[in-house]
């Protein structure tokens, strides 16, 4: 079955330079179609290949193993394209490979204390 075009919640044409950088990550479509804020957040080491990858991979945290399977649920994007999302990650940015960031009952971003980097 192909896949219909994905209409996403903030129109290309309405995306603003917020950071100084052209690397990309990986979001899903809870944040990029249906509108949800980031509420988990992860680095890895950036994919050592001819695109700038940031290795951030971001999802809204209500995504299940059935949905993150799909590759039609998350794409490639700029950080910057993220952040017009949801600015409250970009403090953020910065922190190395191996961190991963949830959001607390209060809306916040706190270390993830327990989660692991993926295998390969």
């Amino acid at each position: 079955m192909p896949n219909k075009e994905k209409r996403f919640y903030i129109p290309g044409i309405e995306i603003k330079r917020l950071i100084n950088s052209n690397e990309g990550c990986i979001a899903t479509d809870r944040i990029t179609v249906d509108g949800c804020k980031v509420g988990f957040m992860y680095r890895e080491s950036p994919y050592q290949n001819d695109n700038p990858d940031s290795g951030w991979r971001f999802m809204a945290g209500d995504e299940d193993d059935d949905y993150m399977n799909n590759p039609d649920n998350h794409s490639v994007y700029q950080v910057n394209t993220i952040c017009n999302y949801d600015p409250e990650i970009i403090p953020f940015l910065n922190s190395e490979p191996g961190k991963a960031f949830i959001r607390d009952g209060y809306g916040k971003f706190i270390p993830d204390e327990a989660w692991e980097t993926p295998e390969d």
